[in-house]
């Protein structure tokens, strides 16, 4: 038996027609894994090497998402539409960025920071993932990226990711 590229069984020799429901179903469950990732990366008790880490996350992220669309990549393309990205994401990279550098102030900073910095950075990873899988699926690619076309959607994904954690029970 081989395993096809959602890891289901088939018989050897046999090939696996990528649907657009299991493709999407693949690029979700990548984006789920990368956010993961990413939350761990926030882990890293330096204030900047932390910020370092998640990026590269999110870079190997891009990769992945563009390898099962079909979309060319470049690292460095990849990079300029995650930076312009994240300027249309103000709000989040800012606390990102403040969770982050409050990890340098002994002791309150430090635990301060090493529990919102997980939070932040894959909260940000699994928004950007799931922004690049709409346009991705419209047909876009990284050279025609406009992050302004995406704000309402951006919008609704940050108030589904909240509803996560608002919906989860209350820890004792």
């Amino acid at each position: 038996m081989a395993q096809d590229a959602t890891g289901s069984s088939t018989p050897a020799g046999e090939t696996v027609e990528m649907t657009d429901a299991l493709r999407d179903e693949q690029a979700s469950q990548l984006v789920d894994r990368f956010s993961l990732w990413a939350g761990a990366a926030g882990l890293v008790p330096f204030p900047i090497i932390d910020g370092a880490v998640a990026g590269g996350v999110q870079i190997q992220m891009l990769r992945k998402l563009s390898e099962i669309y079909g979309v060319p990549f470049s690292e460095n393309m990849g990079k300029s539409v995650l930076a312009t990205l994240a300027g249309a994401v103000v709000p989040t990279t800012s606390a990102i960025g403040v969770a982050s550098m409050v990890k340098g102030l002994p002791v309150i900073g430090t635990l301060v920071g090493t529990v919102t910095t997980p939070v932040l950075f894959a909260g940000a990873t699994y928004v950007i993932g799931k922004v690049f899988i709409q346009h991705f699926t419209s047909g876009g690619t990284l050279l025609d990226f406009n992050p302004p076309d995406y704000r309402e959607f951006i919008k609704a994904q940050k108030e589904k990711l909240g509803g996560r954690f608002k919906s989860a029970p209350p820890a004792n």
